[in-house]
C-alpha cells in the first residue's frame, strides 16, 4: 500500500504555491475557494501559509489515515510531489516532512 495514504506529512509541512491558471474561474481544476492570492499571478493552497501548516484539503490524522479532499483538482506542485511514491521512490522533501512530524523516513529513490 502507499504510505501516503497514511502519511500526509508534505500536506501540513510546506507552503503550496502555484499559478493563477490552475484555478478553477482561469479554466483550471483548483476550487477557487481553497485558494488565496500571493501576487497577481500567484496562489496558495489554504492553511498553506502558516508557521505550522496544514492545507485545508487534507483530511484525517496525519500518520494514521489520511485523504486529500481535492485529490482530482490538486494543483501541479502536489501532483509533482511524489510522483514515485507509489513504487516506492521518496524524495528527501518527503522525509523532512515526515521528520517534522515524528514519522520515520522511507527509503529514498
Amino acid at each position: 500500500m502507499n504510505p501516503c495514504l497514511s502519511c500526509g506529512a508534505c500536506c501540513a509541512a510546506f507552503r503550496v504555491t502555484f499559478h493563477r491558471s490552475e484555478l478553477e474561474s482561469e479554466g483550471g481544476c483548483v476550487p477557487d475557494a481553497l485558494a488565496d492570492a500571493e501576487t497577481s499571478e500567484l496562489y496558495r493552497l489554504r492553511g498553506t501559509d502558516y508557521a505550522r501548516p496544514r492545507c485545508v484539503a487534507l483530511v484525517g490524522e496525519i500518520g494514521v489515515a489520511v485523504h486529500c479532499g481535492l485529490y482530482r483538482e490538486r494543483p501541479n506542485p502536489c501532483r509533482d510531489f511524489a510522483p514515485l511514491a507509489d513504487v516506492g521512490v521518496f524524495s528527501e522533501a518527503c522525509n523532512r516532512a515526515r521528520a517534522r512530524h515524528g514519522l520515520p523516513a522511507l527509503l529514498l529513490g
